[in-house]
């Protein structure tokens, strides 16, 4: 008991407060879940939910194979050959990680439709007259979709399974040439197989959480139905109990991540042992490296990015011009702002779960960076109840004088961005601060310096790379988030994703392709930042 209040001061307390506020959102959604819906659930049960369900499972089955393939081929040839480039190439594979995946539909059903340059020209040279004289793809589908997600988010694949294949030992390379059998099946894929699960519980949940894309593609998937019974229905509780039933997937996903992660001694991290050295290729197969690690690339970025530029150079405006820098300002307002309330939250709690030494602090800690795992539609039923309860007792407080409201409000958006995006500083600033010897801590605190001192002169400074990387992350997580901007944005506040998605939801993709594309160009600021973070570890 003396040691729980020696370590549970005003400093801890605070800290526990604020971590525990973070994660109110969250229990406000599972507390309203128990609430009655008005008969609707069984409504849903009976029509809708089966075909949520079904939609949102062979989404994943078809993204998670997809992004297999893409991501494991092309990390396996960049860990395993070399050919000149071959550097320059290991980023170019990262790029369409900075498209969001909405945005990359967006361009794709503006360049495939009927109406579209694609159909049109294939019409023109056959002769054709309708769309009874020939099949073609339909791009709005659970097909199209498959196509669009797995473009965009095979990265998460490959980036765990490049790790883990170029750390595999050469010893094992040699066995497998002593006992005649192929590497690649027999040794680099069973031993890296935990690495590519916990890439793939990764696109899962992204796939789970997608709001922009099912939406445009008209897919009826689980977070489309909490978004439909929620706005279109106004019925909350039923869309906290679709979001409730959806977190069985979030926990069904961090688990196999958590399996996954717990099997990492399959790696031999012996000091002894040295890595495999790339292969050196050139000629024809050279040439065949390109073509299958550019392919994914061309999908995911170039094409999308291609036709976003050509829509802003052919429908050049100045009256759109001015209103896409205002939406900017906008948005570099709220993700500046965002991206600061993340990293301060973040060093307090992650410091004080780490030097604290009390387990009630690491466990709260850890909780309030669990937002990340839910889909922001879930997230923003959660704020806006707990925000709520906030306003009612502010209000019950003031006894009248004058009424005071969070929810509508940017305060709101920015607790929500604080809700979800947590885990991207906290995880930030924990691992940037394991770097730190315990004893150069310790050693502060002997010579008389303050918490506080030693975290102004002491923690900051040697984990400001880790801050200045979570930051970045944090501010363009934010200008791409779209359902929480959209469901919570105070009137007539626009941002980019929200400016964007309303000219595409009206079929508009001329205005929409400018304030996209500079979405797509901010969210290369991240790649840069992980291709050097990536080459520094390896």
């Amino acid at each position: 008991m003396i040691a729980l209040r020696r370590s549970f001061d005003i400093w801890s307390a605070s800290v526990f407060t604020l971590a525990v506020v973070i994660f109110c959102p969250i229990l406000s959604l599972i507390y309203l879940s128990f609430g009655d819906s008005e008969g609707l659930w069984s409504h849903l049960l009976e029509s809708v939910l089966a075909r949520y369900v079904s939609t949102t499972v062979a989404l994943m089955l078809g993204v998670s194979c997809l992004t297999l393939l893409f991501g494991v081929t092309t990390a396996w040839i960049v860990a395993a050959y070399q050919f000149r480039f071959s550097k320059i190439l290991d980023m170019v594979i990262l790029l369409p990680i900075a498209c969001p995946a909405y945005l990359v539909a967006y361009a794709y059903t503006d360049f495939f439709e009927y109406a579209g340059p694609v159909q049109g020209a294939l019409r023109d040279m056959m002769g054709w007259k309708t769309a009874r004289d020939y099949y073609f793809p339909e791009i709005r589908s659970l097909g199209g979709a498959i196509f669009v997600l797995s473009s965009v988010l095979y990265p998460y694949v490959y980036l765990l399974s490049r790790t883990a294949f170029r750390h595999i030992p050469s010893s094992f390379y040699e066995v497998a040439a002593i006992s005649n059998r192929n590497v690649f099946w027999n040794i680099c894929l069973p031993l890296a197989r935990p690495a590519i699960v916990a890439g793939l519980a990764l696109v899962c949940m992204e796939v789970v959480s997608d709001f922009g894309t099912v939406e445009f593609f008209s897919l009826e998937t689980l977070t489309l139905g909490i978004f439909n019974v929620w706005i279109g229905m106004n019925n909350i509780t039923a869309a906290a109990q679709i979001s409730t039933f959806t977190f069985i997937f979030i926990i069904l996903l961090l688990l196999t991540e958590m399996y996954s992660r717990s099997r990492k001694r399959f790696n031999d991290t012996s000091k002894k042992q040295t890595v495999a050295k790339p292969k050196m290729v050139t000629g024809f197969k050279a040439v065949l490296l390109y073509v299958v690690c550019l392919t994914p690339v061309i999908f995911g970025f170039v094409t999308p990015a291609a036709i976003l530029l050509w829509n802003v150079v052919k429908s050049t405006d100045l009256a759109a011009f001015r209103a896409v820098v205002d939406v900017l300002q906008n948005s570099l307002f709220i993700a500046t702002l965002g991206a600061g309330l993340i990293m301060g939250s973040a060093i307090l709690v992650a410091s004080a779960a780490k030097y604290n030494g009390s387990r009630i602090i690491q466990v709260v800690g850890n909780l309030s960076a669990t937002g990340y795992a839910f889909p922001g539609t879930m997230l923003a039923i959660g704020v806006l109840v707990f925000l709520g309860f906030v306003d009612r007792g502010i209000n019950a407080v003031s006894l009248g004088f004058g009424n005071v409201y969070l929810s509508g409000t940017i305060l709101a958006l920015l607790f929500a961005y604080l809700v979800r995006f947590q885990a991207v500083g906290y995880g930030s600033v924990s691992s940037g601060l394991t770097k730190i010897p315990p004893n150069l801590i310790a050693c502060s605190r002997s010579l008389g310096m303050t918490s506080h001192s030693t975290m102004r002169r002491i923690t900051i400074p040697l984990i400001q790379n880790s801050i200045i990387a979570g930051g970045v992350l944090a501010f363009v997580d934010i200008m791409k988030e779209l359902p929480m901007t959209l469901l919570l944005r105070p009137f007539d506040f626009e941002t980019l994703a929200t400016y964007s998605y309303q000219f595409a939801h009206d079929e508009l993709m001329d205005q929409a392709s400018l304030p996209a594309l500079v979405i797509v160009v901010v969210g290369l600021i991240p790649v840069v930042f992980l291709n050097r973070l990536l080459r520094a570890y390896d």
